[in-house]
């Protein structure tokens, strides 16, 4: 049995960089990675899919340009162009992070599955044959989690596709029929709607973006159905086979009715489980949620000692910075003999449709549902002159504060360039700036950080 300082399982966007501090504080390091080193979001997730959401979005302004007085004709969609420059900035991003854990001689990277056999043991099924067996004084689980997929008849038989997979593609597929109206849901189907495919979603709830405000909601709605894609609420699918042509024919229930959709693909974004059942956490005495998360405290330690878990894995906000500020807890904790916690840190996050939305702190429902004295303003993109000069005018600023101390609670920008403007007033918020101070601050003009002085000029009144 080998024996090391530390072993990480997942080499994602907190297992990475812990990796590599570790090794620095000259700790001998056990990587364990059983696919690709970087994790969802280098290969899956962040990095592929704004790669093809930058070529979806080029396709777009090729084709309603006009309006700006530009002409494009015959313009066409090369997806093996695409795909090839997607793997491109993957494999750049890939192969530096893998480069980086192979060069340091504190670290040893193993390729393959990792199960717990004991308490802080470890057994590396590998990749290229053959297992190893290792133990540690520190664990850190970062192995996140894998898109779930539906019990529904007939869909194994038809095959279906998810968030990964999708990444497979050179072609524009005909009619993706998407299961589910979140976050992925829409990015992919705005993306290949411009692509070219036609897309109909599918959401179980009442509407998409279940939360989201409901202004916010219906306004991207809105923009996607004036592309061209069709949304269902209230709506699943009870059986998929296929039909006489090989296309595939799903029965969907549509607000309490039956009816039957052609479709030439199924996509899966219908939620996400964690990685733990392969773990064996049992066997450490790791203890599980009810859907299978890893339990931890505010210092990301689970029930056992010298056992952490990061990311995704933990439940909570499934984001690529939330994990790598979960690194720069732990490692400052035990590195630094600092006493962080996750109590209270800001969830920033951004949806990159086109336009993009931008979100941080509470809604205006949450904030109604805790019964907080608040004042609400709202601003409409095609009230803000940066968005007139370029062309894009969906959307809408929001922002949710507090009447009597004026201090900034929540923030959901729907416009271009929808995360920079939310940065900005999460940057108030970690400050302490109030609405006042952003309603007479002096932006350069013409910008779009510019228009907060518009949004709370609202709330003169």
């Amino acid at each position: 049995m080998k024996q090391y300082d530390v072993i990480i399982i997942g080499s994602g966007q907190a297992g990475n960089p812990l990796a590599r501090k570790m090794a620095k504080a000259g700790k001998k390091v056990a990587m364990i990675e059983k696919r690709l080193v970087g994790g969802t979001c280098i290969n899956d997730g962040c990095t592929p899919t704004k790669a093809m959401v930058a070529s979806a979005r080029a396709a777009y302004l090729a084709g309603r340009c006009n309006n700006l007085g530009v002409h494009i004709d015959g313009y066409r969609v090369d997806m093996p162009q695409i795909k090839k420059r997607r793997d491109a900035i993957v494999e750049h991003s890939r192969s530096g992070n893998e480069k980086s854990l192979q060069d340091d001689p504190n670290i040893d990277l193993l390729m393959g599955e990792a199960s717990f056999t004991g308490h802080k043991t470890v057994q590396v099924k590998l990749n290229a044959g053959g297992t190893e067996e290792l133990q540690a004084g520190q664990i850190f689980i970062d192995a996140g989690t894998q898109p779930t997929v539906p019990d529904v008849e007939g869909l194994q038989e038809v095959g279906y596709l998810t968030s990964t997979t999708i990444l497979d593609l050179d072609y524009v597929p005909e009619h993706i029929l998407i299961i589910g109206g979140n976050y992925i849901a829409l990015e992919y189907g705005q993306m290949f709607r411009r692509f070219g495919s036609q897309i109909t979603i599918l959401e179980r709830g009442p509407r998409i973006m279940s939360h989201e405000d409901d202004d916010v909601a219906t306004e991207i709605h809105k923009i996607l159905e004036e592309e061209g894609i069709a949304i269902h609420g209230n709506s699943q699918a009870v059986r998929f086979e296929k039909d006489s042509n090989g296309k595939i024919l799903a029965t969907v229930n549509l607000n309490g009715k039956q009816e039957e959709l052609n479709c030439s693909h199924i996509l899966i974004a219908a939620g996400r489980v964690p990685q733990t059942k392969v773990l064996n956490l049992q066997a450490t005495g790791v203890e599980v949620d009810e859907k299978g998360y890893i339990k931890v405290d505010d210092q990301l330690q689970t029930n056992m000692p010298g056992i952490y878990a990061l990311g995704d894995i933990k439940g909570g906000p499934a984001f690529t910075h939330i994990a790598y500020n979960d690194f720069t807890i732990v490692y400052r904790n035990l590195l630094e003999g600092d006493n962080l916690t996750t109590a209270g840190r800001p969830v920033p996050y951004c949806m990159f449709t086109d336009p993009q939305l931008g979100r941080v702190g509470i809604t205006e429902t949450e904030a109604r549902k805790q019964g907080l004295n608040i004042k609400v303003a709202v601003l409409k993109m095609e009230n803000v002159a940066r968005a007139v000069e370029v062309g894009e005018t969906r959307g809408l600023m929001k922002a949710v504060v507090d009447a009597d101390t004026k201090q900034i609670l929540g923030a959901a920008i729907l416009g271009e360039e929808g995360g920079e403007i939310m940065s900005v007033l999460q940057m108030a918020m970690e400050g302490g700036i109030t609405h006042d101070r952003i309603r007479y601050c002096v932006f350069a003009h013409p910008t779009y950080s510019e228009s907060l002085n518009n949004l709370f000029m609202k709330l003169d009144s």
